[in-house]
């Protein structure tokens, strides 16, 4: 699914992306980069917060997990990622929500009693 919406993202996009631990969130993010023709393995950056890959389209992936504050997300001066030409996903975006520009893409995964994941789309042509 991440490779079928990777071809509809326009410059610019950004994806707030959202779920529980283990649903699949940084594999969606694979399959995005998969579209974009990034060939570079794609992982949690949980503890680098930001990682950064190229291919058709700048793809940047943030991790907010470990963020505490809004305050603290705006240390990180990622406005050019978020404002810029590339395509910035941010996986546990709920923790800046106000700051995300209102064309922003929301997507959340869950996972039902089946294990199997359901995927809500909000903000995609």
């Amino acid at each position: 699914m991440g490779k079928n919406i990777s071809e509809k993202l326009k410059s610019g996009a950004v994806i707030a992306l959202q779920g529980t631990l283990g649903t699949g969130k940084t594999t969606f993010v694979k399959g995005i980069a998969l579209g974009l023709d990034i060939t570079e393995n794609i992982t949690s950056p949980t503890y680098t917060i930001i990682s950064e890959y190229y291919g058709k389209k700048a793809l940047y992936h943030m991790d907010l997990y470990r963020i505490d504050s809004y305050e603290e997300f705006e240390l990180l001066g990622t406005d050019e990622m978020i404002y810029g030409s590339g395509i910035t996903i941010i996986e546990w975006s709920e923790k800046i929500t106000d700051y995300l520009p209102d064309n922003t893409i929301n997507i959340n995964i869950s996972i039902l009693p089946d294990k199997k994941r359901k995927i809500d789309i909000v903000g995609i042509q």
